[in-house]
């Protein structure tokens, strides 16, 4: 068991091996800027999409002031969108934190779309600031801490660029050319995937919150969704993480088979269930409730938390989706705190 005479970048990586880390660490995959890392530099919001420095910045503040054991962009899930035609709104006029949303789709249906992509997508949108960001940290804090990137799912990303309502109604009555539209989308994702490796991510999460249980059965998440993360993550170098939002207690099996070396779940997740359903040697990253505890509750609960997320045998401590910003700076002490206290193993 390793890990005093560790940093946390060799800590982060050795935890994605499948090695034992004394104590447990605490990092994540997905978005964990803060309003604190945000002040110093009298930036609003909106601009922290905008610009590959400002962007690591606040990427690295929330290392640099509460000591997570990553630091991870990009911050919104229009990156990948509005590199393929999708119309961003970035509420720059906005003093509140509102993250960038879709203003305008590629097509309203699925199968209006012609399959085919913008010429050098991967040099389109903020994709470029989104690598030199990550240029950046790997330059600023790279030795000293793990340097993250995700990308989102291939039926997430088509719920981004097709009306929602189409791609379900065809996901059930026309799942061929779902499919093939998803065939298009993973393609791109490999791409973009290895290009933000290629600047210097040190690991990789794919994100496909648009087909948990919430939204889709078993049968259709065996059926639509795993095959494409499948020819994903046999095509990604390692480490790469699959995390998907919602109620994933009946597809975890299904997840495990997707090829990913480590699983994220949310809060949703029966943890104890599902590591009794995947076995020991599974890497299982979860599951503080990123608002409802992280953000909203008291210390004693998010003790309480932590205590009963590694109870669990974890094998790390991951917020369940991004941390909200405006986390209160106490609240993410007392995260690290008792991560560390809780989590050690000797």
């Amino acid at each position: 068991m390793a890990g005093n005479n560790m940093n946390h970048r060799e800590r982060v990586l050795a935890t994605l091996r499948g090695e034992k880390v004394d104590p447990t660490p605490v990092f994540s995959g997905m978005g964990n800027l803060t309003v604190h890392g945000l002040t110093d530099q009298n930036w609003r919001f909106p601009e922290i999409h905008l610009n590959g420095h400002k962007m690591a910045s606040a990427a690295a503040s929330t290392y640099k002031l509460f000591g997570l054991e990553s630091v991870v962009v990009p911050f919104d899930m229009g990156v990948e969108a509005e590199a393929l035609g999708c119309g961003i709104n970035y509420y720059e006029d906005s003093e509140e934190i509102l993250y960038p949303t879709i203003s305008t789709k590629v097509a309203d249906k699925v199968d209006e779309w012609d399959l085919r992509l913008p010429d050098n997508p991967l040099q389109k949108g903020r994709i470029p600031v989104v690598v030199d960001a990550i240029k950046e940290l790997k330059e600023t804090v790279g030795d000293e801490v793990a340097v993250g990137a995700w990308v989102l799912g291939p039926y997430t990303l088509a719920g981004q660029l097709f009306e929602l309502d189409d791609l379900f109604k065809k996901s059930f009555k026309k799942p061929d050319a779902v499919h093939k539209a998803l065939d298009v989308l993973e393609a791109f994702l490999i791409d973009l995937a290895a290009f933000y490796r290629e600047a210097g991510a040190d690991y990789m999460t794919v994100r496909e919150m648009g087909g948990g249980g919430d939204i889709l059965s078993p049968r259709m998440f065996g059926s639509l969704i795993k095959p494409h993360l499948q020819n994903i993550f046999a095509a990604l170098d390692s480490p790469k993480i699959l995390h998907i939002c919602g109620d994933t207690n009946l597809i975890m099996e299904q997840m495990g088979d997707c090829g990913a070396d480590a699983i994220s779940v949310d809060q949703k997740n029966d943890l104890r269930e599902t590591r009794k359903k995947l076995g020991d040697d599974v890497i299982l990253l979860g599951n503080l409730d990123p608002y409802n505890v992280l953000v909203s509750g008291t210390l004693e609960e998010i003790d309480r938390a932590v205590k009963d997320i590694i109870d669990s045998n974890v094998n790390a401590v991951w917020p369940g989706c991004d941390i909200w910003p405006d986390v209160p700076k106490e609240n993410m002490l007392a995260l690290m705190e008792a991560t560390h206290r809780h989590g050690r193993r000797a």
